[in-house]
Order: structure tokens, then sequence, then C-alpha cells
């Protein structure tokens, strides 16, 4: 599930969580401009295309390049459907195609919307408090606040809708055996909506009992990220990152949007360039080995913590000990009445990686 809670304090206007709740199934990011969208791929009662078009991860990349604005990237993504469509293969398998259709979250310091989408059509809601969450199926029902020109129209003409009754777009397009649960952690977010905090969000994330956190042999979490939007202009936009998958074996990292920030090449997957199998066509012939230095350092002490219970107790609380480190220096550049120094945290993210890989070497 990917959540967002807008809290109503002066200081913060939104914390966004959000995570890929399945391998094939999420996409998140942010931009420089504060504005961060994630997305679930969901059932519907029309299957996804399985010929190639624009997959979620594809629209989420493009409407944070071009969306100033979360209403911006909004409409960045719904004119690139009506052009282009949706669909194609989520994985990296010649054998079967994988295709979904899409939800999304789209986040900025002043307003927030879902975004839920079947082919070109699509419904938007926009979000002015509490906490709401995507999942893996449709959830606007008749509050809809954007819509598809001809999304009545075209939902009559499959005769999925009467045009009498109240309009329901998750009724309307939802498969009729779909009966799912939505969200394990947001009865946890609504009883502390009033004192949600950076840390409420990471323990959501890391909580496997409620099946939010996922490691099994089908699934696992690839990545989480949580977003601080703070709604004064003058205080950054903090974001939390793993870049590894499982955050309860992972080490929330911040970073903050600035003029030459740092690239870190040791948490960016290998460039393969026109040999890349995703490129070629027939297309996903062979799986290359896309892990980063992070990725590999992280699978390390994955198996220490899986293998020796005494070494992986010491390794767990001085991972987090790291990460309480960077959360209090976070809060501190939150709080403080001093203008940020860019060429302070130009290369944050940069060293937090740096640090974590010699820690788990």
């Amino acid at each position: 599930c990917t959540y967002i809670s807008i809290n109503q304090v002066p200081r913060t206007h939104a914390i966004v969580i959000s995570r890929p709740a399945w391998l094939w199934g999420a996409e998140m990011g942010a931009n420089e401009h504060g504005v961060c969208i994630a997305n679930e791929a969901i059932n519907a009662r029309e299957p996804a295309a399985e010929m190639e078009a624009l997959l979620g991860m594809d629209l989420v990349r493009l409407g944070l390049e071009r969306g100033a604005t979360a209403k911006e990237a909004l409409d960045v993504i719904v004119a690139l459907l009506e052009e282009h469509g949706q669909g194609g293969n989520y994985y990296e398998d010649a054998n079967s195609c994988h295709s979904f259709q899409s939800a999304y979250l789209i986040v900025d310091r002043e307003e927030a919307w879902v975004l839920e989408t079947v082919g070109k059509y699509w419904a938007a809601e926009k979000i002015t408090e509490g906490v709401k969450c995507i999942c893996n199926h449709l959830s606007l029902t008749t509050k809809i606040d954007a819509e598809h020109p001809e999304l009545r129209s075209y939902a009559q003409s499959q005769g999925w809708w009467t045009g009498e009754d109240e309009f329901n777009f998750s009724e309307v397009f939802s498969p009729a055996d779909d009966h799912l649960t939505c969200c394990s952690g947001k009865d946890t977010l609504e009883k502390q909506e009033e004192s949600i905090t950076v840390q409420t969000m990471i323990d959501v994330l890391r909580d496997k009992a409620s099946g939010v956190c996922v490691d099994s042999e089908s699934f696992l979490t690839t990545a989480s990220a949580v977003s601080v939007l703070p709604q004064n202009r003058s205080s950054p936009g903090i974001h939390y990152f793993t870049g590894t998958p499982d955050p309860s074996r992972s080490i929330f990292k911040p970073f903050i949007f600035v003029d030459d920030v740092k690239l870190v090449p040791k948490a960016q997957s290998p460039c393969f360039g026109d040999d890349d199998p995703a490129k070629k066509e027939p297309r996903f012939q062979e799986k290359p080995d896309r892990r980063h230095d992070l990725y590999k350092a992280h699978e390390w002490a994955r198996a220490v913590l899986e293998s020796d219970e005494e070494q992986g107790q010491k390794l767990r609380k001085t991972m987090l000990e790291l990460e309480k480190q960077g959360l209090e220096a976070m809060e501190e550049i939150l709080t403080s009445s001093d203008p940020l120094d860019p060429a302070e945290v130009g290369d944050l993210f940069y060293d937090c990686v740096d640090t974590e890989i010699k820690f788990f070497k």
C-alpha cells in the first residue's frame, strides 16, 4: 500500500509514504519542486493491454520530470495516457506478460490527489485532510473532482453503468470478484493522526505482522521512502530512501534537493547501453545483474541478520543508531530558523550511502 497523511499542524503540511507493495506493482519518486508521486498496480474490470505502451512507472517518472505542482503532474499523466495509452510487461520475463492498470498518489506542499486509471480513462479525487491510501484495487467511489470527459459514456457503452444510478467509479470499473481489503497500516495512522512523525511512518513500513512489509518467496518490498513536505516554503522537503529491499533490514537515509547535488554511483544500477535486454527486440531475452554496490552490501548484512543471531542483533542496533542520527539531524534542519546552506547538504545522501557501505564491510 501507499499512504499519505496530511497533518493539520503549522509546520508540516504533508508526510507522504510511498513504497512498492509488490515487486511488480509500484514506483515512487520526488522532484526538486516538492512534487511526490507514488504508483500502485491495480486490478480492474478491463485488463491492461499487453502491447507495449506506457507503464505506471514510466508515467511516474514523466510526471515528475514535467510537473512543478501536483496538479501539473496529474495533467501530464492523463495527457500521456490519452496520447499513448498504458500497457506492457512489468517483468523482465519474456515467457509471460504481467500488465496492470495504475493508481497514483500525487502530492506537493499545497495539495494532494488520488488518480486512478483504466486504460486511457481516469478519475481523480483531491484530498484535503486525513489519511489516504492506494492499494492494488480501485478506491475512488462517488467523490470525483476531475475525470476523463468520456469516462461515463465509456462505462455505459460497456454495459457497466446504466446512467441512472449514482456513478461510483470503483463499483463500475472493479472486477466482480474484487473483495480485497485495503491498506493494512491505515488504521494505525488514523489512530495517531495528531502526532504522526517520520518515525511513525517508518515503523508502519516495517510492520510485517500487518502485511505492510512483505518478504516472501513470491513478493518482496523492493524499496521504501518517506517524504516530508513542510508547508513553509523556507523549509526544505526532506526525503528518506532505503535504496535496498525490506525496510525492516534497511536504513532510511535523508536526501534534500539542492543545486549541484552530488550523484551517488554506488546506489545506481549498472548501465548496459544498447546491450540492455530492455532495448533489444525481442525484449527481455536475458536478465542482467542490475545490483548496485549498496544493494550488494545490503545482501551481506541481510545474510548476517538471518544466520547469526548475536552478530545480527549488534548489526541491527548499529543500523538503527545510524538511522536515528540522520533523523535527528534532519529534524534540526526543519525546526531551525536559519536558512539552509545548500553546500552543507549537497553530498548528504552520498555520504550516507558511503557510510552505510563502509559499515557493512
